[in-house]
């Protein structure tokens, strides 16, 4: 469970710009995750998929999840904070401003993250442009897997016009 109240409307949202929003569950980042994630994108670097080789050969003695991986969280993770208004009809990724991967996310540790609402933008009628710094988190280390800043489009929903 998050750490956080649900955020439930556009003015509660907006309430929290500069405001960490929450933090989510910790999240086990384990081999057949790094495996399956390989498989979907293709990328099966020895590094993310040979645990034998990177004990042998890897600085870190371990296999890592990929980076690409870990932003792809963030996603998931902000979902479970309950940053989303119960009134919008759709959310979309729109990208990222700057992402900066800055420690390695080793198997089997686990991660969670931490967002802070940054800015919302109206772009026209029941459109809202956020922006919010995503700090992912891993367990027992000091530094973070990653800080991301992501834009994301909200719809909110509206009731039908009457005649």
């Amino acid at each position: 469970m998050s750490l956080a109240k649900r955020i439930e409307t556009y003015e509660d949202l907006r309430a929290k710009i500069g405001q960490e929003l929450g933090v989510s569950d910790w999240s086990l980042v384990d081999q057949s995750r790094i495996d399956a994630f390989a498989d979907c994108t293709g990328d099966r670097q020895w590094i993310h998929v040979d645990p034998e080789r990177a004990r042998r050969r890897s600085p870190f003695r371990t296999t890592v999840a990929h980076g690409f991986l870990t932003l792809s969280l963030v996603g998931a993770l902000v979902q479970e904070i309950g940053v989303v208004p119960e009134n919008t009809l759709a959310a979309f990724n729109y990208g990222l401003d700057r992402v900066r991967f800055i420690a390695p996310v080793k198997v089997g540790s686990r991660v969670r993250l931490r967002t802070t609402l940054m800015s919302m933008e109206d772009k026209g009628p029941g459109q809202y442009l956020l922006k919010a710094e995503n700090t992912i988190e891993i367990e027992g280390e000091d530094k973070p897997a990653l800080v991301a800043e992501t834009l994301v489009m909200l719809y909110e929903r509206r009731g039908k016009a009457t005649a």
